[in-house]
């Protein structure tokens, strides 16, 4: 990329504003890993066992 700036001063001092404005921000906790692979798990399991019952009652099982 190019060193000079794309926007004009006035441009960049409104993006600069509206970012430090803190507009559309959240407070967010923390991501969890162990709630997503128990997410994942469930409905991995529950796949499962439709596959399982379809197959129970197609006779294959």
């Amino acid at each position: 990329m190019s060193e000079e700036n794309k926007l004009s001063k006035e441009d960049q001092d409104r993006v600069d504003k509206y970012l430090s404005s803190g507009f559309n921000t959240i407070e967010r906790k923390p991501f969890n890993g162990w709630r997503l692979l128990g997410g994942i798990w469930i409905v991995v399991a529950a796949l499962g066992w439709v596959s399982w019952y379809i197959g129970k009652e197609a006779g294959y099982l």
